[in-house]
């Protein structure tokens, strides 16, 4: 009886080892799990930029990205596609979307309405999925400061070509002044020698 019980045991623990080794690799064997990075979360563009939405997707199974972007004015579906398969871009989207294989995408061309939250969710196709937030912060150009910029550039210039002029002129003087006296000099000199030869 003791002998029976010791072979069940050892009996059991093979299959128990079997079983566990089956369950391990049937686990390694599941596709299942997704991991997500966003590189830069927070960026800053302005207005008629083009702008990188850059993340790196991995999973086991085939994945479906989808693009959102959430601000003031609401909640848009931006793309959404599967790795390798057919892309369905926004109608709002049109023509100013780009996406690669990695996950990104590329907004052409944004304007003040494109701020706000960009959110990617990365979803497997057992049902496993991830999510990642861009913030990206969109400013105009302010013509107003240019003009500024502009005028006081400008302002610059006039007073230096003003000055340049001034000290052409102050350079002229001096010289016209400087001839004078050297002239004035020489004739004080041969009148001084005329006076000498006379009283000699």
């Amino acid at each position: 009886l003791m002998r029976s019980l010791r072979g069940c045991r050892g009996r059991g623990a093979v299959v128990g080892t079997v079983t566990l080794c089956l369950a391990a690799g049937w686990a390694l064997q599941t596709p299942g799990g997704v991991s997500l990075v966003v590189p830069q979360p927070n960026i800053n563009a302005t207005v008629a930029q083009n702008i990188l939405l850059s993340v790196e997707y991995s999973c086991r199974g085939v994945a479906t990205i989808e693009w959102k972007h959430v601000s003031s004015w609401g909640t848009t579906k931006i793309v959404e596609w599967k790795s390798g398969n057919y892309v369905n871009i926004s109608t709002v989207y049109k023509d100013r979307v780009t996406t690669f294989e990695n996950g990104s995408i590329q907004l052409l061309n944004v304007g003040m309405r494109d701020a706000g939250y960009y959110f990617v969710t990365v979803t497997e196709e057992y049902g496993t999925n991830t999510y990642g937030t861009i913030i990206v912060n969109v400013y105009e150009i302010i013509y107003e400061d240019l003009h500024f910029v502009a005028v006081l550039f400008a302002f610059l210039a006039a007073v230096s070509a003003i000055l340049i002029c001034f000290m052409w002129l102050c350079n002229k003087s001096l010289h016209l002044f400087q001839k004078k006296t050297t002239h004035k000099l020489t004739t004080s000199t041969t009148e001084e020698i005329e006076l000498e030869t006379i009283e000699c």
